[in-house]
């Protein structure tokens, strides 16, 4: 008897609000959508459940004494990963810090927002376009996924791509390879 399994694994990435219809938060959700370009307010939980993910270890290790091996090992690493996304920074190596966390603090890391922030693009909504459509490559990796956390450490290596028919020499677009087959 053959079955058929699937070995995916499937693990929460969000939660919706326990009170769906709160004025103030769905006003304050929408202002987010509208400055960060998102395209819908999941994409907001998603990085309100990683914040609280975080969150929630900082208190769970904050419990334990300071002298726990626990606590030292866990806490360095949590505030390491943090830092490295650029949440943190290195005066703020404390657990207590990630209790403050915003998730504008999280939005800011993501790539539409640098690309937008680095005059890649017109607008916010411009540069989602921008990735979606792969004119943008984080190092050598190009990247079309707008919500990518970018790294401090690749923050610099954020680029046109060379292939992009939007770069002076890249690949020609769907126009310019349309009228040169029409002028042959």
């Amino acid at each position: 008897m053959v079955h058929n399994r699937s070995y995916r694994v499937h693990t929460k990435v969000s939660s919706t609000p326990r009170r769906p219809f709160e004025k103030e938060r769905m006003d304050r959700e929408l202002r987010m959508c509208g400055k960060y370009g998102l395209k819908n307010k999941h994409e907001i939980w998603r990085v309100q459940y990683y914040l609280a993910k975080a969150r929630k270890a900082a208190r769970h290790l904050l419990t334990l004494p300071v002298d726990d091996i626990k606590r030292q090992f866990e806490g360095a690493a949590l505030l390491r990963r943090l830092t490295r996304l650029g949440l943190l920074d290195q005066s703020k190596q404390q657990l207590d810090y990630i209790l403050s966390l915003k998730a504008e603090d999280l939005l800011e890391r993501r790539l539409q927002t640098i690309v937008f922030k680095l005059n890649l693009a017109k607008s916010i909504h411009h540069a989602r376009q921008l990735i979606f459509q792969r004119h943008i490559r984080v190092g050598k990796q190009t990247v079309n996924v707008p919500s990518f956390t970018v790294r401090v450490d690749s923050e610099k290596h954020i680029a046109m791509s060379p292939h992009s028919s939007l770069v002076p020499g890249g690949k020609p677009g769907r126009h310019t390879r349309k009228n040169k087959k029409q002028d042959e």
